[in-house]
This record gives C-alpha cells, structure tokens and sequence, in this order.
C-alpha cells in the first residue's frame, strides 16, 4: 500500500502524463505506478515496469527516478524489466536520520537488495549524476551482481591518496557547493527548501551555455541560483513535469540527497582497500556542455568501457532522450541482448 501523502504525487504524474505525447516523437510516454519494496532496513519508493532480463536505473542529485520517464517504456517494450527505485532520501522512500546512513556502503546495498527482492542474481545498472557514482562503486564492491555498467554524466572517481573534499576545498574553497554542503550542514538544505519550485525550474536548464556568462557572485553558486528570478537558458521540461519534482521534494525537503555528499569523506576512508578498476562492460555517456571527464583516464580505469558524447549539458537523459535510448539500446542489444 502507499500512503495516502503519495496521492499527490500520482495525480502530478497521472496529468503529466496525460498531455506527454512529444511533438515529432511517436512515443507517448507513461510511468508506473509505484510500489514499496523492503530492502537494506528502508523501504524505497520503486518504479517497474516490463519483464525479462533487469535493468536498474538510478538517478542523480537533485533528482527523482521521474527524470528516467523517457527510458522506462522504450527500454519495457525492447524487453527488459525496468527498475527505477527512489533512492534512500528521495520522494517517499525512507528518509534515515543518521548522516552516515547514506554512505557508499548503504547506497549500494540497497540496490542490492532490490535484486534480491525480485529474485535476481545480477542487473544492468544505469546511473546519472550522483546515482552513476553510485554504480560505479557497486561494480566494485558487488561485480557478482553487476553483469554490466551504464553511466551518464559523471565518469568514474578514483580514489587517489587524498580526501576528496579536502581536495575540493584546495581547488575550489569554502563555497565550492560540495565543500559548503560538508562545512556549513544544514544551510543549503533550508536555502532549497525555501522555495522549491524556483530552485529546481533555475537549475533544470538547457540550452544556457548560449547565454553570456555573468560575471561569478560572492557566495554559494548554488544557494545563489536559488534566488534567481531570472535565471540563464530555457526551461529544461513542462510546468506538468516540473510538478512531479517540486511535489516530491516539498514532501522529503533535500537533506537526504544532501546527505550522500556529506559522506564523500567517509567514502574515501571505507574503501581504502577496494581495487580501483570496473571490469565489467561499461558504457559512459558525456554531455558536451557538461564538466565532463578525462577519457583516457576512465579507460586505465573502466579498460571495457565503450564513450560517448551527445550535443546537451548536465541533464543528458532527459535533454537528448531519443539518442540516449539508442545508445542504451544498441550497447544492451550487444552485451545484454532481451
């Protein structure tokens, strides 16, 4: 059963989904209803759709497994069994008090137990933003359960000699967003919250590195962005889309998303011991626009790993959603044929 606060949420999703047909695009797009599913000591908030071989799809910060709506039902109707989980801190899937609840190692074995919960030994995982660190470090600390990796946006981390956000700091300051979100806890979560809406419709933006770029602000880029009436590019999805996030998160607020940040530190000194390398094969997808990654650093890597680079910015599934899907699609019908 959901609860009777998810009522919301589904009559956002239901509306949207009313009036998605794309112009110019024959798919009309749907989106499961969700279920609840036990897993890890929480309960997540889980979309599925399909059968056949699983493909688990794990999205970013600021995020909702919503933003894989253009991926579910082309991925179904090629055959697989679509699992698209709210990750802890996320929509209505438990939210745990304990910073360190949402280190690499809860993270992982959530997505673990999702396999166990419907019976299979491994999945094709894809991830965007946060949730493709996620997989990376999944392909390590469980390669039994990953037969292949799909990532977008954020190519592998090594772990190097040195903390990460200590590094940031060095490279970036006090008001590098992931040095903030670690220094000053608390104080970004309320500046997002303050006004959900104009926070995420200023930061879902395509389209913006056409506008000038204005001169850097004193402050935290992001808490700033918070406050921007009239924020760079256009806007990245429908008033009817951008209702499913903003209702989501003024349910869960964003420390819980916030949080896997804040374990970047313990990250680095809890996996001292795990081989750096992804053995599985691996499929990255880059936006052109987006900070993207050194690929001859990611092959010594990810040495199976197969690249590419779409015309878009951060939010690459959901900017260039057609030539995402043929790309999954022709990687999965090569190493991971329905």
């Amino acid at each position: 059963m959901l609860p009777s606060s998810n009522v919301k949420v589904r009559a956002h999703t239901t509306a949207y989904m009313a009036r998605c047909t794309k112009k110019g695009d024959a798919l009309t797009i749907q989106f499961p209803t969700p279920i609840r599913i036990q897993t890890n000591d929480v309960e997540l908030e889980v979309f599925a759709r399909g059968s056949g071989r699983p493909v688990v799809l794990c999205h970013g910060w600021p995020e909702h497994a919503f933003s894989w709506r253009h991926q579910i039902e082309p991925l179904a109707g090629a055959g697989y069994h679509v699992i698209a989980p709210n990750q802890r801190g996320y929509g209505y899937s438990d939210r745990p008090a304990e910073v360190n609840n949402y280190d690499i190692h809860h993270l992982t074995a959530d997505l673990v137990g999702l396999l166990d919960h419907y019976g299979y030994q491994d999945a094709v995982f894809v991830g965007h933003d946060w949730g493709a660190i996620v997989v990376w470090n999944l392909a390590m600390l469980h390669p039994e359960r990953v037969c292949g990796v799909i990532n977008l946006s954020v190519p592998f981390m090594n772990r190097g000699e040195t903390e990460w956000v200590s590094n940031w700091k060095k490279m970036g300051g006090d008001d590098f967003y992931i040095v903030h979100f670690n220094r000053q806890p608390g104080v970004a979560d309320a500046a997002f919250a303050e006004n959900p809406r104009r926070f995420l419709g200023n930061l879902y933006r395509t389209d913006h590195w056409l506008d000038p770029q204005p001169d850097p602000q004193p402050g935290m880029a992001l808490i700033n962005l918070a406050a921007v009436n009239k924020p760079r590019g256009k806007p990245l999805m429908s008033d009817e889309e951008l209702d499913v996030f903003v209702t989501a998160y003024e349910h869960s607020g964003f420390t819980g998303g916030i949080n896997w940040y804040r374990n970047f530190t313990r990250n680095w000194q809890t996996t001292a011991e795990v081989e750096q390398v992804v053995r599985q094969p691996a499929l990255m997808i880059h936006g052109q626009h987006d900070i993207g990654g050194d690929s001859d650093q990611l092959r010594k890597s990810v040495p199976n790993v197969e690249i590419h680079t779409l015309d878009c910015g951060h939010w690459i599934q959901q900017e260039r959603p057609q030539a995402t899907n043929e790309l999954i699609l022709d990687w999965l019908a090569k190493y991971y044929p329905a």
